[in-house]
């Protein structure tokens, strides 16, 4: 997959490609990028590309600067990403525009992202872009939360980050397999060396070496914890039929109150 970030500031983005699993992905070839700079496609010579917007209201200007379109036109069309038409859809990369008013990114939707060939994203400035731009060339609008940041670059790397991780090769797939989402629900709590640390244990169960039973563990805990953090989640998992049985069976036996697991902690022993 190849990954287009046009952006006023690429160093933010480039800090991002440059380190850990990213770094490995692009090394191996699995994930290309292009950063474009915005500013390249400027007019003046202090390369500007943001301007007041329309709309004043008795003689008081409208707060903010909004980016200008011609610049952010020149950058898309310079990755490809041409005017929206019946005729250019089978041939041009899928335009995300990250901003607060968006679609909630969500794992189902960074698994329909992590199909695509190219992603472009445009990172937002200031009070956003152009309307006309968003009606011309863009396919998504997506947000990272219910709240406002500064940066659309951080904003992007955030959704890259949980899009190239789920493209082949990139991560195991049993690492993929057991995550907070994978089938609607979170993850389960784990544990590394020591045995004890400040007097907490490693649960017994994790210590048994019986693959079943630390399977089943998982799952309970995995249960626990979607129904006292996220229980939205379990309801959406019954609807879209990714819930199982078993799930189903610890959640009818937590909710009947017979949710203690004894094999939870073990007590330190005393030296």
């Amino acid at each position: 997959m190849k990954f287009h970030v046009l952006t006023l500031f690429p160093e933010i983005p480039q800090a991002f490609f440059d380190n850990s699993i990213m770094a490995r992905a692009v090394k191996k070839g699995i994930i290309a990028y292009n950063l474009v700079n915005i500013r390249d496609f400027a007019f003046n010579k202090h390369k500007s590309c943001d301007d007041k917007p329309y709309g004043a209201v008795n003689d008081k200007h409208v707060p903010g600067m909004l980016m200008l379109p011609e610049p952010l036109a020149l950058a898309l069309e310079s990755v490809g990403a041409g005017f929206k038409s019946p005729e250019t859809a089978s041939n041009r990369p899928r335009v995300v525009y990250v901003t607060p008013s968006g679609t909630p990114l969500t794992q189902r939707l960074a698994q329909e992202l992590s199909h695509e060939e190219e992603l472009v994203f445009i990172c937002g400035r200031y009070e956003g872009i152009d309307q006309r731009i968003i009606d011309g060339w863009v396919d998504d609008e997506i947000s990272i939360g219910d709240y406002v940041m500064s940066s659309g670059e951080l904003a992007a790397t955030v959704i890259i980050d949980t899009v190239y991780r789920l493209i082949d090769g990139v991560i195991s797939s049993e690492s993929l397999a057991e995550e907070s989402f994978s089938d609607g629900l979170l993850e389960y709590p784990q544990y590394t060396r020591p045995e004890i640390f400040r007097d907490m244990s490693v649960p017994e169960m994790l210590l048994s070496g019986h693959h079943e039973n630390i399977r089943r563990w998982r799952l309970r805990k995995r249960v626990e914890k979607t129904l006292r953090v996220r229980p939205d989640l379990i309801e959406q998992a019954r609807i879209s039929g990714s819930l199982s049985e078993e799930a189903e069976k610890i959640i009818k036996e937590l909710q009947n109150g017979n949710g203690s697991d004894p094999n939870d902690r073990r007590k330190p022993e005393k030296g």
